[in-house]
């Protein structure tokens, strides 16, 4: 089975047990797996973004992977694109 995670220089992300670590790429797996996150992956490969950009199904535009992958907003604001312009629109 693959691991969510890609393994990065020094070790995978979280330190888990054997057991843990196969019990969280099944759950990963099957979460992928799911009709809706098919359907979304399928998009976004049709979508053909430019490098150093991934497709926001929000928006339904290609943005910049830094912007739509998070922490993009200070602690006290939620975080993604979809709460970004719901308080731009404010």
């Amino acid at each position: 089975m693959i691991m969510a995670k890609p393994k990065r220089e020094g070790g995978p992300k979280q330190q888990l047990s054997a057991l843990a670590a196969k019990k969280k790429a099944r759950r990963d797996y099957l979460a992928a797996m799911t009709p809706r996150r098919r359907k979304m992956k399928a998009e976004s490969q049709r979508r053909d973004c430019p490098d150093g950009h991934d497709y926001d199904h929000n928006k339904k535009t290609c943005v910049k992977s830094s912007h739509n992958r998070g922490g993009t907003q200070s602690g006290c604001k939620k975080d993604g694109t979809k709460a970004e312009y719901e308080q731009s629109k404010t």
